[in-house]
């Protein structure tokens, strides 16, 4: 590496501000958004992570699939992104919600989630 390079490296790792600010960012969103998100589906926050794990009633695919046509809001499946083991998908009725736009992004993702989830409930 580059005497020039090797100093860029070392100036970006050593900045923390950004990640102080994004880390602020993302706990407002989860402040705010998961107890919204508790009033339809059962969500839970990983550790320090981005996203909210939901329960969805039934196929967690097909949750998704239909959300998507009707709200225009993409979640990923839980059980596209966990295995099988012993005969149980522990991502199966799950659906993962990436929180990683800016807030009123969210937010609105989170209001159509919510609209959608209480009418499928219907």
């Amino acid at each position: 590496m580059s005497p020039a390079v090797a100093a860029a490296s070392i100036a970006a790792w050593k900045d923390e501000d950004h990640a102080r600010a994004n880390r602020l960012l993302y706990a407002r969103k989860f402040s705010v958004l998961a107890p919204r998100m508790n009033a339809v589906l059962a969500a839970q926050q990983p550790d320090a992570a981005f996203y909210l794990w939901a329960k969805v009633p039934g196929d967690d695919a097909g949750f998704a699939q239909r959300l998507y046509a009707q709200e225009a809001v993409s979640v990923l499946p839980g059980s596209y992104i966990s295995r099988e083991a012993q005969g149980l998908n522990p991502g199966r009725g799950y659906i993962r919600i990436a929180l990683v736009a800016d807030f009123a992004e969210c937010a609105e993702a989170i209001d159509r989630l919510i609209r959608f989830a209480g009418a499928e409930g219907s």
